[in-house]
């Protein structure tokens, strides 16, 4: 299905956890044609992984990012964004995560946090370069955390550490800002537990202190909003003019006597909050399809599989027909136009009845 230019895209699918070692689904080509067939029109790209693409060519040769966008199209879809969700993540880590987020950065980097924090702005410079020359206009990361650790107010938080947090992770990626607007691409940070950008009022806190850079975006994902009780209709009317980017995903929340937002250490299947696929979940599609579309919403739609029960073909297969069933393409005339008439201010005074 095709939509205008002022409706919202889709469907496009992420393609991070679908990667894998067996065909169709360890290389670019074979993975765009299987998206393709199931009907998506759009892949989301991570630049993690090697079998996608490789990010240092891609900001240095236009020709390797026309050969990209080529291959692509060939399968039947577009590039829709590029992701550093991963080496965003290292941006900012608490020395309490080091050993755990290790695993996101290359083998010879673990062990060493300062040479790995390096590498990971190197790596989203060259991802703002990269997604100018694809002719992409939004990009998705995290944020990283500093502050994660002090998420739950106990013991008391010291007066002005949560301040001097935002400044320091302002510090780390303004110049990363800088560059993405220098490429005319939206930096859109995912609203996700784990990071210090989780919620509205997290954003509003880093909006601040990057002094309200026209960059920094927002990537909507309301299955995360779900998990924390968070209003995810209330969010959009908020902060519309910050939303770059559309993660589609449903959740479930269902809490009990044993454990609620905080899941209890217990694993996904066992965890109140939990990711569904597209219509398996509690999410209000419809209500978040109309509100976008209300505000103007005109990216893509990407549906990111997550979910504890299901196997990602089916959500896969299912995800494309979902999301192409909610698209709304934008009205061109209001209902009632067929009974207007035409309109002048001598009429209008008349109507009004004053002279």
């Amino acid at each position: 299905m095709s939509t205008t230019d002022s409706s919202i895209k889709g469907p496009a699918l992420f393609l991070a956890q679908f990667m894998g070692d067996q065909p169709p689904f360890d290389s670019l080509a074979a993975i765009c044609r299987w998206a393709a067939d199931l009907g998506y029109r759009g892949v989301q790209i991570p630049t993690s992984d090697s079998r996608c693409l490789d990010l240092r060519l891609a900001a240095e040769s236009q020709a390797y990012c026309d050969d990209l966008r080529a291959l692509c199209a060939d399968a039947g879809v577009e590039i829709t964004e590029l992701s550093t969700h991963l080496q965003g993540q290292l941006v900012a880590v608490h020395p309490a995560y080091n050993e755990l987020f290790d695993n996101f950065a290359p083998p010879e980097l673990r062990g060493k946090p300062d040479t790995r924090t390096d590498w990971a702005i190197e790596q989203l410079l060259l991802a703002a370069k990269a997604s100018e020359r694809l002719g992409l206009t939004a990009h998705a990361t995290f944020s990283g955390a500093l502050m994660w650790h002090l998420v739950y107010p106990w013991p008391q938080r010291p007066a002005g550490l949560v301040e001097q947090g935002f400044a320091e992770l302002a510090r780390r990626w303004e110049p990363i800002l800088d560059a993405f607007g220098e490429a005319g691409v939206d930096l859109c940070y995912e609203i996700h537990p784990g990071e210090d950008l989780h919620d509205g009022a997290t954003f509003e806190q880093f909006l601040q202190a990057v002094d309200g850079h026209p960059r920094a975006k927002i990537l909507y994902d309301p299955s995360h909003f779900v998990l924390q009780q968070l209003d995810y209709l209330d969010f959009i009317d908020r902060y519309h003019d910050r939303i770059g980017m559309f993660h589609v995903k449903d959740a479930e929340f269902r809490p009990n006597g044993r454990a609620g937002v905080y899941g209890g250490y217990q694993n996904w299947q066992d965890r109140p909050g939990r990711f569904r696929s597209l219509g398996d979940g509690q999410v209000d599609f419809k209500s978040i399809f109309s509100k976008l579309s209300q505000y103007g919403y005109h990216g893509w739609a990407v549906v990111e599989w997550e979910c504890c029960l299901k196997h990602p073909e089916d959500g896969a297969r299912e995800g494309a027909r979902f999301v192409r069933e909610h698209l709304i393409r934008r009205a061109d005339k209001a209902f009632d136009d067929f009974a207007g008439g035409a309109s002048d201010a001598g009429r209008n005074a008349r109507i009004l009845g004053i002279r």
